[in-house]
C-alpha cells in the first residue's frame, strides 16, 4: 500500500470514529433538588379563671399564657398581651373566650365563671291584725292618783306613740281618759277628759296632726280592773289610745 493510500485510510477511519462518538445519547444534566421553604410554627393558648365560681360583685383572676402569636384579644376584656393576668369583675356567668393569632395560624381558649345570684331574702308575713300591730306599738299611759299630769315615764312612751303615729299618717286615734272609782261621777268624767287632753297636747307636741286625734272621757265607768286596791287602781287611772273607725 503506497503513502496515498494509508493518509486515506486513516482519515476514514477517523471520520467514523467521530460519527459513532456523535451517535451515543446525551444524558440530561441532573438538577439540584429544591428547598422547601420554612414553615412557623402554630400559636398555642391557654386561659384559667380564679375562682371559677364567685358572687356577684366579686373579682376573678384570668391567667393567661401564648406561644408563636403577634396578637392576643380575650372576648369582654380587649386586647392584651401574650401572657399575663388581669382581674375582672363579672356581672352575671361569663366565657372569657381567648383567641391567639399569629403565622403559623390561629389557636383560642376558654374559660367559664359562674356568678351565683345572691340568696333571696324572706320578708316576714306580718299576720297581725291592723288593730294589733296598733295595740303593740302604741301603749297607754298611766296617771298618779287624782292628778292629770303626764309622768316622766308616760313621757317616754308617748314619744314612741308619736313616732309610730308619724310614720302611719293614715291612722287617726281615739285618747279614752280613765279614773279609778273613788270620787263621783262627775269629778272622774272631768278628771278623764284632763287625762286624755295632756296625753292629745303631748302627741301635737311631738308632731302628730291635731286632727287626727280625738278625745274622749269615761271616768271611771269603764275600769279596766275591778278590784279595790291600789293595784288595780293604778290600772284605771290611765289614758288609754285605739284606732279610731
Amino acid at each position: 500500500m503506497n503513502h496515498r493510500s494509508r493518509v486515506l485510510g486513516f482519515a476514514m477511519l477517523l471520520v467514523v470514529l467521530v460519527a459513532v462518538a456523535g451517535c451515543k445519547k446525551k444524558h440530561p444534566t441532573t438538577r439540584p433538588t429544591d428547598t422547601a421553604p420554612a414553615t412557623s410554627p402554630a400559636p398555642t393558648a391557654q386561659i384559667n379563671a380564679s375562682p371559677t365560681s364567685v358572687s356577684a360583685g366579686d373579682q376573678v383572676t384570668l391567667t393567661w399564657r401564648t406561644t408563636d402569636a403577634t396578637s392576643v384579644n380575650i372576648d369582654g376584656v380587649g386586647d392584651v398581651p401574650t401572657s399575663g393576668t388581669r382581674s375582672v369583675t363579672p356581672s352575671a356567668s361569663t366565657s372569657y373566650h381567648l383567641v391567639a393569632r399569629g403565622d403559623g395560624g390561629t389557636a383560642d381558649a376558654t374559660a367559664r365563671v359562674t356568678v351565683n345570684a345572691p340568696p333571696a331574702v324572706e320578708t316576714p308575713t306580718n299576720t297581725m291584725s291592723a288593730e294589733e300591730e296598733f295595740k303593740s306599738n302604741v301603749q297607754d299611759i298611766f296617771f298618779d292618783y287624782d292628778t292629770y299630769d303626764v309622768r316622766g315615764d308616760a313621757q317616754a312612751i308617748l314619744s314612741k306613740d308619736a313616732s309610730y303615729l308619724a310614720s302611719h299618717p293614715n291612722i287617726k286615734v281615739v285618747i279614752g281618759g280613765y279614773c279609778d272609782e273613788r270620787g263621783s261621777n262627775e269629778y272622774n268624767l272631768a278628771l278623764g277628759q284632763n287625762r286624755a287632753d295632756g296625753a292629745k297636747n303631748a302627741l301635737i307636741t311631738a308632731g302628730v296632726a291635731a286632727g287626727r286625734i280625738r278625745v274622749v272621757s269615761y271616768g271611771k265607768e269603764k275600769p279596766f280592773c275591778s278590784e279595790s286596791s291600789e293595784s288595780c287602781w293604778q290600772q284605771n287611772r290611765r289614758a288609754g289610745f285605739s284606732i279610731d273607725r
